[in-house]
């Protein structure tokens, strides 16, 4: 039985329409599992051969590639490396003035952070498999790829199951229950209360 993600090939198959978990790895600067995690969530699209072997279409692969040029604004290659040590925290928010704000809270806690954005879980999954943060801070009501889904998708996943998450929503906790999000996360409203995530945070870089 065919998975969602192990699509059947057009019946005119052309090898070059298709590229092995390798080659999409390779072209999109990032590990052999993360291709994995994004074809199992539907975000590359492929198919298994008769011997097992997947194979992603080289469409879905160009459309991670050109979303993540847009989304971060550079390709894989010229995306800054962290500084040695220097912990890395990746906020995601759909709001552009909600991640400056962070950006500018965070600069003044005098953590000495690396502040990484991203504006939604699709986005986040991307920066997640370039690099993997110490900690993640996410709002959950997003477009496209909400903050619930993600999570899902990192706590299925045995690279980023472990990893230390915040959440910041607006969403009432009933609601936040209702949809599934682990109780071992913390949660704080809107607007951020910055003082109490402050210490959330010193917290969770120092389990990670």
């Amino acid at each position: 039985m065919n998975t969602p993600t192990d699509l059947q090939p057009a019946s005119a198959y052309n090898a070059a329409d298709y590229c092995s978990t390798k080659e999409a790895a390779a072209s999109l600067g990032v590990s052999h599992r993360t291709v994995q995690l994004w074809v199992e969530n539907g975000t590359l699209q492929a198919w298994r051969t008769a011997g097992g072997h997947r194979r992603i279409t080289v469409e879905s692969v160009n459309r991670l590639v050109d979303g993540r040029r847009i989304a971060i604004g550079a390709p894989p290659a010229q995306a800054s490396a962290p500084a040695p040590g220097k912990p890395r925290v990746l906020v995601v928010d759909d709001d552009p003035l909600m991640l400056r704000l962070y950006e500018l809270e965070m600069a003044g806690w005098g953590l000495d952070l690396e502040v990484v954005k991203a504006n939604n879980g699709f986005e986040a999954l991307i920066r997640i498999g370039e690099q993997r943060p110490d900690l993640l801070v996410s709002d959950l009501n997003m477009p496209g790829m909400d903050g619930f889904r993600m999570i899902r998708t990192l706590r299925e996943d045995s690279g980023t199951a472990g990893m230390n998450m915040i959440v910041v929503s607006g969403l009432d906790r009933a609601t936040i229950k209702a949809m599934g999000l682990p109780t071992d996360i913390p949660v704080f409203p809107k607007p951020v209360p910055f003082g109490e995530l402050r210490g959330a945070v010193e917290n969770g870089l120092v389990r990670a």
